[in-house]
């Protein structure tokens, strides 16, 4: 908490969660004057594409906490990543047109630009045209931002960019459309970093330390969190409205227990903390206002929206993804005017970017129709190497000397990383990977798997830099007969048989074991929480 008191993540997850099931199924049920209860709803919660499945598998801890879906029925809850999910979104508004709320104030044939006019006669037109907001004159642009008139013409083949800016973090995916099969298919791993909105409120929360003291703004924090949280929703209103097109300062209403409490402690106004910072674009109204600047608002996304812009240009010069056609700007942060206009002028020289009306709730549209046809994305992307650690047999010139042991009279090499797939290949939806062991013991009483992980494809042994472990099936082997009593054991008898299947290409990763030999079967998705 913003006073420092610290509790458990998965109990207030657990806790919002709970919250929204019994909202939903109280709104549902109101809507429809029939009782709806949780086993009548297929629940999607929409999760950041670059979430390991460590926090993946946190999501679904806590939704089963909270009473949605469980255990034994844990297909009542899907996962979906939030850039896909405004990715089907998108896709089903191809045949749409992304047409203005009012008529614009120029005719549909001739556009002025700030360097002339351009004609053209849309009826005409094969191909569409797309007027940019960041192209037309700044006085059309601030009274009406969303003027333009297009048609998205999403063929076969269609490459895309779907750039999701939420409060935490940006993450980006590239599709490529199949018409034919009404599908979506990655063509570059999920990617993106904590560049969201709240780096913005960062930057405010420094330029009130500058202000008025790190010490005060921090012990404030401690004593009034309350006000502290007072202070932020004042800026985020703020923030939410500032415009690259706006001239008019805006005023931040910092509230009375931050007056109050600077005044105790300081002896003296905030005004006169404020005068004596002597920043020309930050004043003190005289409606008892902090005042900024349009300028002073806009250095305080400099740095959140360079980062984004840094990101997405990582992605587009990858030689993995030409021919992209469009980006698709989208999420709560992509509702700010500044963040639009900033991507529009970096990116629109080589790409069409679009922005749909109703930008913030196309991550949740889309998890819907997630919801009802979770095969929609069959072609995704691995965001790691996934594997198991085996023994296999000692080779002299090729492994190395301390990873020899010796089980049975027979040299065996340890800790090798078999590969079940590797970091950003392309993996179909519900892509097996079957891999058959043997127990390096006759009388081996379990059988322990390990899986690991690693963001390189190179790695030969688990231990190797940047491999981490993030799992453990465990496979009893008393059973059927097999009581593993090494007297009744013959060196003769063929060795018990562990098969292990790895399912990729959804948006969870499943995991089973089976012994041949009697036929018993672990089934479980790898706990990644206790590894």
């Amino acid at each position: 908490a913003s006073n420092g008191r610290k509790v458990p993540a998965l109990t207030i997850f657990t806790y919002a969660l709970q919250y929204f099931k019994e909202h939903a199924l109280r709104e549902l049920s109101d809507q429809s004057g029939t009782r709806f209860v949780n086993e009548d709803v297929r629940w999607v919660i929409t999760v950041p594409a670059i979430w390991k499945q460590s926090a993946k598998q946190f999501m679904r801890e806590a939704a089963y906490q909270a009473g949605i879906a469980s255990r034994e029925f844990p297909e009542q809850l899907l996962i979906a990543l939030e850039p896909e999910a405004a990715s089907i979104y998108i896709r089903k508004l191809r045949m749409h047109q992304f047409v203005p709320d009012e008529i614009p104030p120029f005719s549909r044939n001739s556009i002025k630009r700030e360097h002339g006019t351009l004609s053209s006669s849309l009826s005409n037109q094969s191909s569409p045209i797309f007027f940019d907001s960041d192209k037309l004159s700044t006085e059309q642009s601030e009274y009406h931002p969303n003027t333009q008139s297009f048609e998205v013409v999403l063929d076969s083949g269609t490459r895309y960019i779907v750039v999701d800016c939420g409060g935490g973090t940006v993450d980006m995916t590239v599709h490529e459309l199949d018409t034919k099969m009404g599908t979506l298919k990655e063509l570059y791993k999920a990617t993106g970093g904590p560049y969201g909105s709240v780096g913005v409120d960062q930057e405010f929360e420094k330029l009130m330390s500058a202000i008025f003291g790190k010490e005060l703004i921090e012990e404030f924090k401690l004593k009034r969190p309350a006000g502290y949280v007072d202070l932020m929703i004042a800026f985020e209103a703020r923030k939410r409205t500032a415009s690259p097109f706006k001239n008019n300062p805006l005023n931040i209403s910092l509230p009375f227990s931050f007056i109050d409490f600077y005044k105790k402690k300081k002896g003296s106004t905030v005004e006169s903390a404020i005068r004596r910072f002597n920043d020309p674009d930050i004043k003190w109204s005289t409606q008892g206002m902090m005042r900024l600047t349009p300028d002073a608002m806009k250095r305080l996304f400099h740095h959140t929206v360079e980062r984004i812009k840094s990101a997405i240009g990582d992605v587009l010069n990858s030689p993995d993804v030409k021919g992209i056609q469009y980006l698709f700007l989208v999420g709560g942060f992509a509702e700010s005017p500044i963040l639009q206009y900033e991507i529009r002028r970096a990116f629109s020289s080589i790409l069409k970017v679009i922005i749909p009306q109703d930008v913030s709730l196309t991550i949740l549209k889309g998890a819907v129709l997630f919801g009802l046809d979770p095969t929609i994305v069959n072609v995704r992307r691995s965001r790691l190497t996934y594997g198991v650690s085996v023994l296999n047999r000692f080779v002299a010139d090729y492994h190395l000397i301390e990873k020899k042991i010796v089980k049975d009279d027979i040299e065996w090499c340890a800790d090798i990383f078999d590969k079940f797939v590797l970091v950003d290949q392309s993996i179909g939806l519900g892509d097996i990977v079957i891999r058959k062991y043997t127990p390096a013991r006759h009388n081996q009483a379990q059988c322990i798997i390990s899986f690991y992980c690693s963001e390189s494809d190179k790695p030969i042994y688990v231990t190797d830099p940047g491999v981490r472990k993030i799992g453990t099936l465990v496979l009893d082997m008393f059973q059927d007969g097999y009581s593993m009593n090494t007297s009744t054991i013959s060196k003769d008898r063929p060795r018990r048989e562990i098969q292990t299947r790895m399912v990729f290409g959804d948006t969870e990763i499943k995991v089973s074991a089976l012994d041949v030999t009697t036929g018993k079967c672990v089934r479980a998705t790898i706990d990644f929480l206790n590894k």
